[in-house]
């Protein structure tokens, strides 16, 4: 999956978080925006003493600790991280192995963006789910602590998408990779964010690509400027 998201109003995701029953929002309100990339700020969900929380994070699960003239200074680290790979999850030591186990979030989204190859030679595509249809993208999340200039402690957020490999309907527009994509509708949404699971094989099945919408897919020329060059066309949801 490559680092972009369509995090836009629809009806698709009020209703995921009215279903998600959320009690916490973020002070400064839900992410949205037609284009959030990497290193950007984007709204997660995720479960904690038996509620869902929303807040703002970071789309980049490593983030390097630097002090600062006002106190601690959080910057994504070097090591690319907005992407989880679903084969490293059970690697020890490896970045998502512990949040996989106890931090896991989702990133309500009303679709998301690939790209075919590089430079002069790459092919965009917008996909949108459709509107009435809730989209999640299964992610991982983590704390960050720092001191502010007055010596208060504060904390950072930052997070991931988990990718699995790619899906036979996503090869001709990305060959890679493709996103965690989760549904309440089917109740996948509910058992990744269950935080009383930390059984990781009771989420395996989770981590078979699997397409749970209906999307549009439309090429653009670049995603900075999103003008259609071509037909559009459409996927469909697994049987």
């Amino acid at each position: 999956m490559c680092g972009r998201l369509n995090v836009t109003d629809s009806p698709g995701i009020r209703s995921l978080c009215e279903q998600l029953e959320i009690s916490l929002w973020p002070d400064s309100g839900m992410v949205m925006q037609r284009f959030v990339r990497a290193t950007d700020r984007v709204s997660v969900v995720f479960e904690r003493d038996g509620k869902r929380e929303m807040h703002n994070a970071i789309w980049w699960l490593l983030l390097d600790k630097q002090a600062g003239p006002s106190g601690t200074v959080f910057k994504p680290s070097k090591y690319t991280s907005f992407n989880t790979r679903s084969d490293k999850l059970n690697v020890p030591r490896s970045a998502g192995y512990k949040p996989f186990r106890e931090q896991r979030c989702i990133i309500p989204a009303a679709g998301f963006g690939e790209t075919l190859g590089r430079g002069a030679g790459a092919v965009f595509h917008d996909l949108v789910a459709d509107p009435n249809e809730s989209l999640a993208m299964g992610g991982l999340y983590r704390w960050w602590q720092g001191t502010s200039e007055r010596g208060d402690t504060f904390y950072e957020l930052s997070c991931s998408v988990v990718t699995l490999p790619p899906h036979p309907q996503l090869m001709p527009i990305h060959n890679k990779a493709s996103p965690l994509m989760l549904s309440p509708e089917d109740n996948s949404v509910q058992r990744w964010l269950d935080s009383r699971v930390s059984t990781t094989e009771a989420l395996d099945d989770l981590l078979t690509p699997r397409l749970r919408h209906t999307f549009t897919v439309v090429p653009i020329d670049k995603p900075s400027s999103h003008q259609q060059t071509g037909d559009s066309f459409t996927l469909s949801p697994d049987d």
